[in-house]
Formats: C-alpha cells, structure tokens, sequence
C-alpha cells in the first residue's frame, strides 16, 4: 500500500521517515526545488542563516527533544539563552515579567503596581473572565505589563488587535508567571521564566535544515521536488495527485501542505468550507540577513515591541548560536518582520526592508553601516496562524470536510495550529501511532 505524502516540510519528512521505518511505501511530494520548508537554510559568502526565522532546537516534550538531538548527534551546539526585549533604550531581561527590576522606575512601579492589584481584583471576583486576547492578557498580567509589553508586542508580531484574537490557544504556550517570581523580579531577585527554553540545541554545521536532512536521510530516494499539486482526486479506489505534468498514484494520501493549497487542488468542495478556508488568517514573514564585520552583543535573540523602532519584531543572533555559520572575524544577524499578506510591507523591495532593518540596528547601536558585510532578504508567504476570533468555527469546517473526504492534516499550516518544531513532531508522531499498516 502506498502512501503519498503532500509536502516535504519538517512534518512532512519526519511522517515519511517514520513510516518507512515500519515498512511502509512513501512518496513525498514537494513543490519547491529543495524539501525543508521552513526548516531550509541558506549559505552564502560563509554565512548561514534559515530562511524561515530563528530556529533553536528547544521541548518540555523529552520524547520529540531526545529525538531531534539524536538527529543532530554529532553536529551539535548547546547554548544558555540570554534573551532580552529592547524597551526605552534598555535591554530588559525576557520573559518581561522576570526582568521588571531592569525597568525605569515608574515603569517598574506602574507594573508591579498593577499586577498586585489586578491580582486582588481577580482573586475577589471583581474582573470578569476573560473572552479574547487582549482580554486574557490584562486579566493575567495586569495593566501595566500589558500596556508596557504584552499588548505593544503581540499586536506587533500578529498584526492584528488583540481584542480581536481567540484566547484558546495561550494556555501552555504563554505560561501564567508565578507570583513570587513576578514580585521577586520587581525588587531585584533574579528568577527565570519559560525554562524549558532556558538551553538549546542548534546544530554546529548546516543551520536548522541541518535537522530535517537529518530526518530525510533514509526516505531521500523517494522525495519527489518541483511537484507544485495542482489536482487532487480520486478515481477507481486510487488517488491521483497532478502537477499538470504527471500524475502520481496512490492508496492513500496525508496532508502537510496549507489547508489553502490543499482545497484549491480538491473538485467541489462546497462553498461554505471554501469561505471557511479563505477566512483562516496567517501572518507573512520577512528576513532580513545581515553579516556584520566584528562581534555582536551576547545575546540570543531581541523582542522589540516599540513600533518606533521600525518594523524589525525579533532580532536573533545565529552566530550564537553556533560559531560556524559566520566567518572568522564576522558575526550574523537575523531580523524578522511579520506582515499581513499583501499589506505595504510586502510590496517593499529587499532594498528598502534592507534599509528599514540597517536603520533599526543602528537605533539600538547593534550594528553600523560600516561594519555590514552582507545583506540578502528572504520571503516566506506562510509563517504564523493567526487565532481570530472565529478561528475555531471555521477551521472546524474545513478539518470535518477533508477528514470525511479521507484526507488525514498533520503539520502546522494544514492542522492550521501554531506549531514550533516540537509540536509538529509531536503532532506526527501521535498521528503515525494511530495510522494503520
């Protein structure tokens, strides 16, 4: 029986790595001329960056994390975060609620304030259960982290308003800090947050694409690349998967490709699941590649909520990451810029996001004109699911229609879930011990 899997992503490679393993016939098809999706990185002029945003390798998962460090074994850099937001000027310790000593001093009384307060205000019954986002954020956090942090930030990298986002999905993904630890914070004693990130993996030669060559290794005989699906159907018991060109046969398919492309390659699929399907929000993302002659600061990656700043959402630093991916004497960096699909941002030429992104190190006395070696800037049309608020109503209709077409969704754009590596591993392993023989 053979199996064809749509996509030659991270979630793509690993369902065929493992299916194979148990004797399974695989087929990846992949539309770009190399697998990897966004686990991909770039070499060139002796530096190394991935072309999909910062990856570390990082799990509260020991299962998926063990497995990603044994694909690794061998090419493997360990490294202690050091991650800090840029605010006011200040580089304060991330997660924001642990670096509040780190603020001005208004600002640090404004948070603590706030937070004690609200927390009163929750423990008495006194603010009603949140119902969105922005909500949740200020119902957790407090007025004054939120106005500070929380909200400037996650309206930044989601452009979208926080009032207008689900809120069922930050439960695990943004932790509720501890008490102490926020209080601690704000008087000076050191605490940490989100410590399962706290060290991280990433691998010495390769960039991340390093991981998922690792993963393709035993199936590359049979990924097929410059597949781009355009039909999808089934005839005679057999599906027939065309890129206009060819046609290849299986018995039976999985998708890891967006839920967008997967319909759009499907015959009468109904209106309401298209509408439903066309209504599912994402975020765009830009990179920005700069190498730079000399050292940066020891840091792993920046937050910069401060839309005053530019553009720029995260700034990371690849060369802390591993020492090979620039060369002697050189250090890289990485600036990632979400965007709406079509907005202004994606109508900038790599010009000017060079320029908008040179402006912003400079700001933050990062980096100089002078000191840039080099420049490259890298797209990615699908990078971030957004959670509006009519998220669950309509990614409900497009997963009931494709599971009653036969058509099994694992990965982050065709499950439609913000996955990070983990989960998507996670997600196919779970789905391979379920999928029958």
């Amino acid at each position: 029986m053979k199996t064809a899997i749509l996509g030659g992503g991270l979630s793509g490679l690993a369902l065929a790595r493992l299916l194979h393993e148990r004797g399974d016939e695989v087929v990846v098809l992949e539309a770009e001329e190399q697998y990897g999706g966004l686990c991909r990185s770039r070499t060139e002029n002796g530096f190394t960056f991935d072309i999909g945003g910062s990856h570390i390798i990082f799990s509260r998962d020991k299962e998926v994390l063990m497995f990603m460090r044994r694909m690794i074994e061998g090419n493997e850099q360990q490294n202690d975060r050091n991650t800090k937001i840029f605010y006011k000027g200040r580089f304060v310790k991330y997660p924001f609620e642990n670096g509040l000593f780190d603020l001005p001093a208004e600002d640090r009384f404004f948070c603590i304030s706030e937070f004690v307060k609200n927390l009163i205000a929750v423990e008495k019954g006194e603010v009603p259960a949140p119902e969105n986002f922005h909500e949740w954020i200020c119902y957790t956090f407090g007025k004054g982290i939120a106005e500070c942090y929380m909200v400037p930030y996650n309206e930044k990298i989601w452009k979208y308003p926080t009032e207008q986002m689900s809120l069922h999905w930050v439960d695990g993904r943004i932790p509720r800090p501890p008490v102490d630890d926020v209080i601690k914070a704000a008087v000076g004693i050191p605490t940490e947050g989100y410590t399962h990130q706290a060290v991280f993996s990433y691998p010495l030669d390769g960039g991340i694409e390093a991981l998922v060559r690792a993963i393709a290794k035993p199936v590359e005989p049979f990924i097929r690349t410059n597949f781009r699906i355009t039909e999808i159907r089934k005839s005679g018991g057999q599906w027939q998967i065309g890129n206009g060109a060819e046609t290849i046969k299986a018995d039976r398919i999985i998708s890891t490709i967006p839920v967008q492309h997967l319909l759009a390659a499907l015959s009468d699929v109904p209106e309401e699941v298209k509408a439903a399907c066309d209504a599912l929000t994402y975020n765009s993302l830009v990179c920005v590649n700069i190498g730079v002659k000399g050292s940066v600061p020891n840091y792993s990656w920046l937050y910069i909520p401060d839309p005053a700043l530019g553009k720029t959402n995260r700034i990371s630093f690849p060369s802390q990451y591993s020492r090979h991916v620039a060369p002697q004497g050189h250090s890289a960096i990485l600036a990632e810029i979400t965007h709406q699909p079509g907005d202004a941002v994606a109508h900038m030429s790599d010009a000017e996001l060079v320029r908008e992104v040179t402006g912003t190190l400079a700001a933050m006395g990062l980096a100089t004109p002078e000191n840039i070696t080099y420049t490259s800037v890298v797209r990615q049309p699908y990078a971030y699911v957004v959670y509006d608020i009519r998220y669950q109503e309509n990614i409900a209709k497009v997963r009931e229609y494709c599971t009653a077409a036969g058509i099994p969704l694992v990965g982050r754009f065709s499950q439609f879930e913000y996955l990070n590596m983990d989960g998507c591993l996670r997600s196919v392993l779970d789905f391979v011990r379920q999928y029958p023989a």
